[in-house]
């Protein structure tokens, strides 16, 4: 009888848990999403080109910076961009 119940009681525990993982990697995934996004929609809508500036490849380097960081991610592409860090 007391396997039952360590039994459920682990069972609720990794419910829990899993509960908590999911809802972070849900956020990650909208963060990482929405700075791919603002990276796309700068370069649709021509936003470096009012500044004098050619747009902003897509290359690995800035797109795991938009991935990672999100929406923080895509500003620091943009900003180092303006800036004139052509460095990636």
């Amino acid at each position: 009888m007391n396997l039952d119940y360590t039994v459920l009681a682990a069972g609720v525990l990794i419910a829990v848990v899993l509960f908590f993982v999911l809802k972070d990697i849900t956020k990650l995934i909208i963060n990482s999403v929405l700075g791919l996004l603002t990276l796309f929609l700068v370069n649709l809508l021509g936003f470096m080109h009012v500044m004098g500036r050619a747009d902003i490849p897509y290359s690995l380097v800035n797109v795991l910076l938009c991935i990672l960081g999100g929406i923080p991610g895509a500003l620091i592409v943009i900003v180092l961009h303006l800036i004139g860090f052509e460095g990636f």
